[in-house]
This record gives structure tokens, C-alpha cells and sequence, in this order.
């Protein structure tokens, strides 16, 4: 039995003694039975604001935690971190050897910086012969045009003049006509064929230079692949590899966590997590003794865990100075609901009856104890909200009622709050 119940039957032996006492007299001498009185604990309802919170133990993990993997393999070069470093994002944690890497891209750079000048060079070459043909062409074409032209313009002023015939005049405009069409199709033909010179030159000198400049980019990412850098703010919390072992791609080499924000996982009835929302309010105690660290609900899942057919909950909380370890287990508080304006009653004034009826003993101003029935609503710590039955300022019996007999009058030992 608990010192509680120790404390309480104390209080029931002692009423009953006062009782027996009182019953038996002095001397022998008859008297008047007197009113038995009983000493108990009391203590005051009270008003006040009052949260609904849901207790479990969780475990606690790092919120980000990468498993750094190399894309290459190649023996390890030199560390600058050891296990429990600090590092910061994109800082250099190790070199890998990298000598015919560097090579490789220096390489790979000289054959792309010639691609470039080869096609500078492409696009001021010379045009092919065919091309040249075809200008030459345009301008025979053009001088017989214009030849024919001429002989055209003069027989018109002969024929106006009468000098010569029509028929003369007709055969020199058709000659005309025909070197001129001659002119324009050699002058489509030149463009066309500078058109596609051109083009197709300089798409093979820019294919070139593409892949060269591919190649360059692969051999540089190579190179940078050698340096091994940190992806986040966090501590080394694993360095399983030392200098001058081979580090092998898909194969990780370091492990870093962010441990100044912590997720800790819990796992709870179904009814308890329907009272639960993200965003709700939660306290995670480290020990006997130590501050709560805050947090707040981030996940409450959906499904039910299919091995313990409970809800896994995931509080996030703040974690400065790395006081919550991943792998260790808290005490978590999750806070469902808070009233605002509750009656609220020490938990040990209730009193369960048959069938679990629930009830209290009252002291009223005539300092007799009456038992009220109540209907009570959430429970926190050693309160319990009262939804009727006691208002606000009454007292209630807290020790001592134990058995203690309805219009009972009592005394109370301790000052009621």
C-alpha cells in the first residue's frame, strides 16, 4: 500500500477512535453520545486553464542524416575531419587520389580548347569549288543578260526607225528573255549551294566542339568527384575508413547528421492519436531532474503500425547543444487540447464507486462532509477537470475519505488551498 493509503487510513483509524471515545465516557458515568468528528486533508476547487496531454515514450533520431557515398573509387588521399567533427555544407571532409584525374582533365581541356579555334576557323574557310563554280556562273550569266539587253534596246530603236523588221526585233527580246531566266537560276543555284556550304560546315565544326567540351566536363566532374564535401550543417557521427584504404563507389565512407533539430518517435493507442493534429504543442523530458525541451507534433501517420496495430507520431524539436542523443528514448507530452476556463479538482479528492460512478466529499461551512456525485472530464498530472457537480471555491476532501461516512463532521488538518 502506498503512503497515500497509508496517510488515509490513518485519517479512517483515528475518526474511528474519536467516535469509540466518545461512546464510551469517563469514570463509568453515562452521557450523551457525542458527534463523531474525523480529521481530514482538504483542499479548494479551483478555475483555471487546463491541457489534455498524451504520454509516451519515444525515440529519438537526427531530422537529416546523409550516408556519404563516393562516385568513384580510389585510395584515400588524406582526411580533414575525424568522428564528432562539426561541419558546415560544402566543406572539403576528404581528398581521394586524384593525380590522373587532374591529368585526364587537363586533357580533355587542351582537346576542347582546339575544337574551339577549329571552329573559329570554320567559319572563315574558304568556300569548296563547287561554290566557286557556281559564282562564276552567276557572273557569265549576269554578262550575257546584260549583252542581250543591249542588243535588244538597239533593235527596238532600229525597228521604231523602220530600219529593220519585226520579226528581228521579236528573235533579240526572246534572247533577252532567255539569258536573263538563265541569270536568275544560276544566281538561286549560288545561294543555295552557299547556303548549305555554310551550314553544314559549321555543324560539323560545332558538333566537334560540343563533344570536346563534353568530354572536358566529365573529366573536370571526375576530378571534383575526388573531393569529398559535406552536403549539410552537421557532426561526423560515423568514419568507419582511414587514409590509404580504397574507397569504393556506392560504398559509404562517412556519415553526417544534423543533430541541432532532432525528430523523436512515439507510438500510440488509435483513440489517443485522433486527438492529435500537426502543429500540436509537445514537451520531451530527458530525465530526472533536467529541463523539457520543446517541440511540436510534425507527423501524426494514418495507418496503423502493422506490428503493434499503434499510431507513430513524430514530434520536432530544437536541439542546441546536442542535449538529445538519436538512439536515446524521452518521455514525450503531447498536448491534444487546452480549455481555457476549467474547474479543476485534486485527483485524489475522487472517490469511485459501484459501477464506476465517481463522487467527492464536500465540506460545507458547518464543517460536515457531504458526498456529491461529479462527471469528470480530462485528467493532467494529479488534476482532474470537473464537468459538474462542484463549483469553483468549494472544498473537497483529498485525504481521509476513505470510507468515511456521508455527514460526517470533520476537521481539517492541513490549510485548504
Amino acid at each position: 500500500m502506498n503512503k497515500r493509503g497509508d496517510k488515509r487510513r490513518q485519517f479512517g483509524l483515528c475518526g474511528a477512535l474519536i467516535t469509540a471515545l466518545a461512546s464510551a465516557g469517563c469514570g463509568g458515568h453515562s452521557r450523551p453520545a457525542a458527534e463523531p468528528v474525523v480529521t481530514v486533508e482538504a483542499a479548494r476547487v479551483k478555475r483555471q486553464p487546463m491541457a489534455e496531454s498524451i504520454a509516451a515514450e519515444a525515440e529519438i533520431y537526427a531530422r537529416h542524416t546523409v550516408m556519404i557515398v563516393p562516385k568513384i573509387s580510389a585510395p584515400i588521399a588524406r582526411f580533414y575531419v575525424q568522428r564528432g567533427s562539426r561541419v558546415r555544407t560544402g566543406q572539403l571532409l576528404a581528398v581521394l587520389e586524384n593525380k590522373d584525374l587532374a591529368a585526364a582533365a587537363e586533357q580533355a581541356r587542351g582537346a576542347y580548347e582546339q575544337a574551339k579555334a577549329l571552329y573559329a576557323a570554320s567559319v572563315q574557310e574558304t568556300q569548296p569549288q563547287q561554290l566557286e563554280q557556281a559564282r562564276l556562273n552567276v557572273e557569265a550569266t549576269q554578262h550575257a543578260a546584260a549583252a542581250q539587253q543591249a542588243v535588244y534596246a538597239s533593235r527596238l530603236k532600229l525597228y521604231r526607225a523602220g530600219a529593220i523588221s519585226r520579226n528581228l526585233l521579236n528573235q533579240a527580246q526572246v534572247a533577252y528573255i532567255q539569258a536573263h531566266a538563265q541569270y536568275r537560276m544560276a544566281e538561286a543555284r549560288y545561294q543555295g549551294l552557299q547556303a548549305i556550304g555554310n551550314q553544314a560546315a559549321l555543324q560539323l565544326a560545332k558538333g566537334k566542339l560540343i563533344a570536346a567540351q563534353g568530354q572536358y566536363q566529365a573529366a573536370q566532374a571526375n576530378l571534383q568527384y575526388s573531393e569529398i564535401r559535406s552536403p549539410l550543417n552537421g557532426v561526423v557521427t560515423d568514419r568507419p575508413l582511414h587514409p590509404g584504404q580504397m574507397a569504393t563507389a556506392g560504398q559509404p565512407m562517412m556519415t553526417v547528421m544534423d543533430l541541432g533539430h532532432i525528430i523523436a518517435r512515439a507510438y500510440i493507442a488509435p483513440e489517443q492519436a485522433e486527438l492529435l493534429h500537426p502543429g500540436d504543442r509537445a514537451l520531451l523530458q530527458r530525465g530526472s531532474g533536467l529541463p523539457p525541451v520543446s517541440g511540436k507534433v510534425s507527423v501524426v501517420s494514418p495507418a496503423l503500425d502493422p506490428n503493434s496495430t499503434t499510431v507513430q507520431v513524430w514530434i520536432e524539436a530544437e536541439n542546441p547543444g546536442d542535449r538529445l542523443k538519436p538512439g536515446s528514448t524521452v518521455r514525450v507530452q503531447m498536448i491534444a487540447r487546452t480549455i481555457p476556463n476549467a474547474v479543476v479538482a485534486p485527483a485524489e479528492a475522487i472517490l469511485t464507486g459501484a459501477g464506476g460512478a465517481k463522487s467527492v466529499m464536500v465540506i460545507g461551512p458547518d464543517q460536515v462532509a457531504r458526498q456529491t456525485a461529479v462527471k469528470i472530464g480530462i485528467q493532467a498530472g494529479r488534476e482532474v477537470q470537473i464537468l459538474s457537480g462542484l463549483q469553483a471555491g468549494q472544498q473537497v476532501v483529498t485525504a481521509g475519505a476513505y470510507g468515511l461516512p456521508d455527514q460526517t463532521k470533520v476537521i481539517v488538518a492541513n490549510h485548504a488551498g
